[in-house]
């Protein structure tokens, strides 16, 4: 399988009871890895996607040189998506062995999912994110920008698209830890309320909102998109589409089109896949985020033609998250001692694996992240972009009193952070 799989770079790996022996052509990386004990191998042929992220997150992998991201680019930057070489088809086996179901994600379902990844607590997220919590891709105008900045500038861009008015209203679906919602009033003056499924995350956004002083106009509520009412002039969805499951795109889309006024805006953003999206990775829906499902452009655009929304703009960002990752994997590998305090190796191990396998699928892989503006009324936005354009240079603009560093001390010079008063 290896053999098969390596166009570059090289692997030295040792089985249990074995002497070394080294894999692929050579040029580039080079990664030493042991497997503790021969029922290893076996687990990863079973399913390669599942199988290696476990024997690693247990400490049955151990890499003796090199990092696991290194393994990762070896194996996904010898098998990048757009080439579709045959050998990807080997890291999916096991899973088309038998048809997999779309996972229930009812409302009562989809709080649990939710909480299993969201209420870890604060100080895991606080060791990784930027100093606004955002966690979602960010928006690089350039690649060497710092986290703090480019997830700035994120905001900016999704609110240039919202094409925002004062005094209007409007409604963040999966709002986080409030954020964005916070932002969008300080930048726009325009009353926002923020939904989630997320305990704790909805503490902490009212607590964020009260000692911004904003709390009048910026408010969070735990309900669910499906049983919410009322009628709102934008709607924005940042990260949380992952989660709705592919049964259940008609749904949402009905919902979001019952709760947009006739001349109103919505605009989502979420991880996509370039391809055909079939099934979920399986480690991530393991162990990571149960439940979730990663749109094609195709699902996204049939789920929203039947809800009678018109696509009024559409971005792919195609490597934006992969720099947002590496910002998030060079602070937790940072914070190891404190992660692994707060709950133990294997869930340090586990975290850095979701977070390199994240870089290579972006870089490598079949990932991307779409925005998508949607409009029920043709008429509802000028007829050329050049608002967003003038939008997005004013709002990116950012408050030196605003300007903090975030949990962990990243690794590019800040001098090129634009700073402005």
């Amino acid at each position: 399988m290896i053999d098969r799989l390596l166009t570059k770079g090289s692997i030295t790996l040792t089985e249990a009871g074995k002497e070394p022996r080294t894999y692929g052509p050579g040029r580039g990386k080079h990664v030493k890895a042991r497997f503790t004990d021969a029922k290893v191998p076996f687990e990863i042929l079973k399913n390669p996607r599942l199988g290696f992220g476990e024997a690693y997150m247990d400490g049955r992998i151990v890499l003796e040189e090199g990092t696991i991201l290194d393994l990762l680019e070896i194996v996904m930057g010898s098998n990048p998506w757009e080439e579709g070489r045959t050998a990807r088809k080997v890291l999916n086996r096991g899973m088309s062995r038998m048809k997999r179901l779309f996972a229930r994600n009812d409302t009562k379902r989809a709080r649990r999912n939710v909480a299993h990844h969201y209420d870890l607590g604060d100080e895991l997220y606080e060791t990784f994110l930027d100093s606004d919590r955002q966690y979602s891709c960010a928006y690089f105008t350039s690649p060497d920008n710092e986290l703090e900045q480019a997830q700035w500038e994120k905001k900016a861009h999704i609110a240039s698209k919202l094409y925002l008015q004062p005094g209007q209203r409007v409604l963040d679906i999966g709002s986080g830890w409030g954020g964005l919602a916070i932002y969008l009033y300080q930048a726009a003056k325009v009353d926002v309320l923020g939904i989630t499924l997320s305990e704790d995350q909805l503490r902490v956004a009212r607590r964020r909102a009260e000692e911004a002083g904003v709390s009048d106009h910026v408010k969070f509520e735990l309900i669910d998109y499906r049983v919410l009412q009322g009628e709102f002039d934008r709607i924005v969805s940042v990260g949380m589409f992952e989660h709705v499951g592919l049964e259940y795109y008609d749904e949402f889309f009905a919902a979001c089109r019952r709760l947009l006024k006739r001349d109103g805006v919505m605009l989502l953003h979420t991880i996509g896949k370039f391809g055909i999206s079939k099934k979920p990775d399986p480690f991530t829906d393991k162990w990571i985020f149960p439940g979730y499902h990663l749109p094609s452009l195709s699902q996204m655009c049939s789920a929203s033609e039947n809800a009678k929304l018109i696509v009024s703009d559409l971005e792919t960002l195609r490597l934006h998250y992969a720099y947002t990752l590496r910002h998030w994997l060079d602070r937790v590998n940072e914070n190891r001692a404190k992660i692994e305090a707060m709950y133990d190796a294997r869930f340090f191990r586990m975290w850095e694996f979701y977070l390199a396998g994240g870089i290579v699928m972006f870089e490598s892989g079949g990932g991307c992240n779409y925005q998508v503006q949607y409009i029920r009324d043709r008429r509802a936005l000028p007829i050329t972009r050049d608002y967003m354009m003038e939008a997005e240079k004013r709002l990116r603009v950012k408050p030196a009193a605003t300007k903090k560093k975030g949990p962990a001390q990243t690794r590019r010079a800040s001098s090129k952070q634009k700073e402005t008063a």
